[in-house]
């Protein structure tokens, strides 16, 4: 069987993603409430109870609202750096010794047949990371929240199959919107968040000249749509000489829907 994967949620109201072989079933953060997540693996007609390892990325709440509540009620256990443990551990509640183990940042580790890459990004957590996951000549990329992409994540996630990756904020909805000055700066900050048009430059450097899916994520409520987002990256792509809807497939993502079971 083929690596799949599932966008439960994506945005600032919560982040949840799932990837699977025939043997291996991972949850990557677990931002919304437990019964939500439970709602969310039934979309996609799976079972969280069947969950081999939670992968955390980082410590803020939309990223870990459910972590320790889902921990415990499916036995699972949790895989973070250790700077995101100490920052994280007493939101997540009582935890036993054998659900909790280290993920370094910049490190390789076997999940049963899925091999993860973890990587850093520029963000205002402890040590935020994410990951790239590798299965059969495969590879699928989980990359948001982060304040710019810095040449080493564009050579760590270029040529991948699939592509989730931020797409926050247009800019010129963030600068005349209602969030005070502060805000404001911290997103547009290198601690912050990617643009639509920073993601699509990132973009046109990373995919290479074959099929690829680009997934567009963690998009704000406030200062973004996907209708602009999916617009902006989809122009930046073809002004750059990329075939969208042709050899790259663009797609988006919700806070509260999951995105179809698909093949990375």
């Amino acid at each position: 069987m083929s690596m799949r994967f599932s966008v439960l949620a994506s945005g600032s109201t919560g982040n949840a993603m799932y990837v699977e072989t025939a043997s291996q079933r991972l949850l990557i953060d677990a931002g919304l409430t437990g019964k939500k997540l439970d709602e969310l693996f039934q979309k996609i007609d799976r079972n969280p109870k069947d969950i081999d390892a939670l992968l955390v990325t980082h410590e803020h709440s939309d990223h870990i609202k459910g972590v320790g509540v889902f921990a415990r009620k499916h036995q699972v256990p949790i895989y973070a750096n250790a700077k995101t443990w100490k920052a994280m551990e007493k939101q997540l509640g009582q935890l036993s010794l054998d659900q909790k183990f280290e993920f370094g940042r910049e490190t390789v580790k076997q999940f049963g047949d899925i091999e993860v890459e973890s990587f850093g990004v520029s963000h205002d957590a402890a040590e935020p990371m994410f990951f790239v996951f590798r299965h059969e000549g495969k590879k699928l990329v989980l990359a948001t929240d982060m304040g710019y992409v810095s040449e080493r994540i564009k050579k760590t996630v270029a040529g991948a199959d699939t592509y989730v990756f931020e797409s926050n904020h247009d800019m010129n909805m963030l600068r005349v919107g209602r969030y005070p000055w502060n805000v404001k700066r911290r997103i547009l900050s290198d601690l912050g968040h990617v643009s639509n048009e920073d993601a699509a430059m990132a973009l046109t450097d990373v995919v290479e000249d074959k099929q690829a899916n680009i997934y567009l994520a963690h998009l704000s409520l406030d200062n973004n749509m996907k209708e602009l987002a999916h617009m902006t990256v989809k122009q930046v792509l073809e002004q750059e000489g990329h075939k969208v809807g042709e050899t790259l497939r663009l797609y988006d993502t919700d806070p509260y829907h999951p995105t179809p079971l698909s093949i990375v």
